[in-house]
């Protein structure tokens, strides 16, 4: 679903501003759509895309709470493993929210000043060159060292019933996307419809949840981002 939703946005042509870059029409409205339309139906862009990117890095998450409800005797585990993923992805969900909001409010802004039409292809480096920065901060390592540090004993879940698991999803969704902060910045300034952003972005995130030196990897995608960072800005200074 992802892959097509992506397919017909990239079908739809964008609008060229001032500074040689093309605005997304993810950002705008179609013809006779309100603004409450526009922002239900990035929601549910949004959400298809957040399952698509999160689920390598959360699988063996829920994977780990599954075998722990079913040890804790629980009747219905794999009820309680979906409540916590969908906790999770309300989180992601209310994030999504305020990327539209965001979102459509620079936009606005760019269309009425051109100067900062013209400023936005650095600004979007300097967004760059900041998340990448971010990957090498003891903020950033601890996060990482809490979303790989669930060990499946229990201790982080809790009693094994219904609140318990939506209060651990709730608190797993809201690390990740502390975690993620500055990938899925990379993500909305890149390009947050293009496929080969977003394959790029979920698999820097598996690689620095799931690899042996997750912290190498993280220190190495934080490399990458700041060259590419300081190319952007360079080539429209």
């Amino acid at each position: 679903m992802t892959i097509i939703w992506c397919r017909s946005m990239a079908d739809m042509d964008g609008m060229t501003m001032p500074g040689d870059w093309t605005m997304s029409m993810t950002w705008m409205r179609m013809p006779g759509q309100t603004w409450l339309r526009a922002g239900a139906v990035f929601l549910g862009m949004w959400v298809m895309m957040m399952v698509a990117m999160m689920l390598p890095a959360l699988a063996p998450v829920l994977w780990r709470y599954q075998q722990w409800a079913s040890r804790s005797a629980h009747a219905r585990p794999a009820r309680l493993t979906i409540l916590v993923g969908l906790a999770y992805f309300s989180v992601w969900t209310m994030v999504g929210l305020a990327a539209f909001l965001v979102g459509i409010t620079l936009a606005t802004l760019a269309m009425q000043q051109p100067v900062l039409a013209r400023a936005v292809p650095s600004l979007a480096g300097t967004v760059v060159l900041m998340a990448g920065a971010l990957q090498f901060t003891r903020w950033k390592a601890h996060l990482l060292a809490c979303c790989r540090g669930s060990s499946g004993h229990g201790g982080e879940f809790g009693p094994a019933n219904a609140s318990n698991a939506w209060r651990y999803g709730l608190q797993l969704g809201s690390h990740c996307c502390q975690c993620c902060a500055g990938l899925t910045a990379i993500l909305l300034v890149g390009g947050v419809m293009d496929m080969r952003m977003m394959a790029i972005v979920t698999a820097a995130i598996s690689a620095e949840r799931l690899a042996a030196r997750g912290k190498t990897v993280a220190y190495a995608i934080g490399i990458v981002a700041v060259v590419g960072g300081l190319l952007l800005i360079v080539r429209n200074i």
